[in-house]
């Protein structure tokens, strides 16, 4: 079983639950519809990894960087941040066809993390994702369409969530490509206060 560290302390999520189409902008950049509730999909642990991979099998990876909370005591406990690995082409075409998302979304590898960190009271944060050091993707819970406290709500009605399961809150406009070689550097914001960094160097 895959870990992530909170703190001081590694902690093994369950599973991830994931929000799809949760900023207004990301969801025009792939012509998408706007959901009239919540999209929700789940990756288990298996696809949690340290390693930043291109490609899996023959299929080039697209990277969406996210910012994630881990769960204690059935409450948002931690803040970090995330890249949530999707096979476009393959994700296309099962959406297309009316079918899960599962191998586009939730094979080996499909999930990083950087360490967590205890969450402010108001779980306001901003994030940037910076490929070899070029601004690429930017985030703020202003923009989210669903709030942190109301998604946690909303997996709560249906889904037991355990200690150490992680939830990703989606991304913003700007993915793209995975590019073997290049360095990825995620960065949480708290207001003007950096809360972490954390890199991976992609193969």
């Amino acid at each position: 079983m895959q870990a992530v560290k909170f703190v001081n302390e590694l902690v093994t999520p369950s599973k991830v639950v994931c929000v799809g189409r949760n900023y207004a902008a990301h969801i025009a950049e792939l012509n998408n519809e706007t959901p009239t509730s919540m999209v929700l999909f789940i990756k288990p642990n298996s696809a949690l990894s340290d390693t930043l991979h291109a490609t899996h099998g023959a299929e080039q990876l697209h990277y969406e960087t996210e910012l994630c909370f881990l769960v204690k005591d059935k409450q948002l406990a931690g803040v970090g941040l995330g890249l949530d690995l999707t096979k476009r082409r393959l994700q296309s075409t099962l959406k297309g066809k009316g079918l899960p998302w599962e191998r586009a979304k939730a094979f080996n590898g499909a999930a990083l993390f950087s360490d967590f960190v205890p969450c402010n009271d108001t779980k306001h944060y901003q994030f940037s994702l910076l490929i070899d050091g070029e601004p690429t993707q930017y985030g703020d819970t202003q923009l989210m369409l669903h709030n942190a406290e109301k998604i946690l709500s909303e997996i709560s009605e249906f889904l037991d969530l355990e200690d150490g399961d992680i939830i990703m809150t989606g991304t913003p406009e700007g993915v793209g490509e995975v590019e073997s070689g290049s360095t990825f550097q995620v960065v949480l914001m708290d207001e003007q206060s950096e809360v972490l960094s954390h890199q991976w160097l992609a193969v």
